[in-house]
């Protein structure tokens, strides 16, 4: 998946426009967690008689679904020399590299940044929520986090079309906002209520945030990219968002020597409201040089 992300979200830009963009990495969202949602049922049927079988069946789906893409979808990358319009300006090629073109568009080092902090926090769903899970309900974590699972994967297949739709005229920008402030209170909550309610409460809270967040990340990384930079731009800044998964539980684990995982939770809660301040803030600055470049474009016109 590292090795073909990339090239997955390049072939996607390629196709789209910015018109129907976020609606396609929806859709690719919303399909891959269908098999989220299906996978842990089928693993674990086969797990305690057939584990070999399953590790088959899980080779075999790859090769599938990599064989579809074989066939049915086209090479693309001869799109990225197409001619683009002005409203499309930040996507015309450029020469140079991909550092050359981050020198160039800061705003996408400053989004890749706070998205670290999404991501730091996102991470805990793996991490501090079992570990929280299991030490509330002794002996019941695993059955209960595995409910909490597949309650988001429901809300993921079942509520997708809808938040797409309903956020369809709003800045990709301001759409993370919005999602930060549901993964504030949706994991920040678990620092004052735990009761199994709340675990599931708090897990319908944050998956729609979860949802707003990932249908917003590419589509506005992919308007600020080059065309003939899109594969290297799905490269370069999700190890930057990426680091925050990655150094997410290893910093909270050493964390929680000293606290309990109630202030835990509190700590993520205060890091999610900067990272959505510093997010907002961000957006009111590409609304300025927005309407600047609008205003330079009128004035080469007449």
């Amino acid at each position: 998946m590292g090795i073909g992300d990339p090239a997955h979200n390049a072939m996607i830009a390629d196709l789209t426009t910015p018109e129907n963009r976020d609606a396609a990495y929806s859709m690719s969202y919303m399909g891959f967690n269908v098999g989220i949602a299906v996978a842990p049922t089928v693993g674990g049927l086969l797990f305690e008689n057939h584990l070999k079988l399953m590790f088959l069946g899980d080779a075999i789906t790859a090769l599938i679904a990599v064989a579809l893409v074989l066939i049915f979808i086209e090479e693309t990358i001869g799109k990225t020399k197409e001619e683009l319009g002005e409203d499309r300006k930040l996507e015309k090629r450029v020469d140079g590299s991909i550092f050359r073109v981050l020198m160039s568009r800061p705003i996408l080092i400053y989004f890749a940044i706070i998205a670290f902090g999404y991501n730091f926090v996102y991470s805990q769903w793996g991490f501090l929520m079992p570990i929280h899970v299991e030490y509330n309900f002794v002996d019941e974590g695993a059955k209960l986090y595995g409910k909490m699972a597949s309650f988001n994967g429901l809300i993921v297949i079942v509520c997708t079309p809808m938040v797409t739709s309903l956020l369809s005229k709003k800045r990709n920008i301001m759409k993370m906002v919005y999602g930060g402030i549901l993964y504030m209170v949706g994991f920040g909550m678990l620092g004052f209520i735990s009761t199994k309610s709340a675990f599931f409460l708090s897990v319908l809270i944050f998956t729609i945030g979860e949802i707003v967040v990932v249908i917003s990340v590419m589509p506005f990384i992919t308007n600020h990219t080059p065309a003939s930079h899109r594969g290297r731009m799905s490269s370069v800044l999700p190890l930057i968002m990426g680091l925050g998964h990655t150094l997410g539980p290893v910093i909270m684990g050493k964390v929680l020597e000293n606290i309990s995982i109630e202030v835990g939770w509190r700590y993520m809660g205060l890091i999610m409201l900067i990272s959505t301040l510093l997010m907002f803030v961000l957006g009111k600055i590409e609304e300025i040089y927005e309407k600047k470049r609008n205003i330079v474009s009128v004035e080469k016109v007449i």
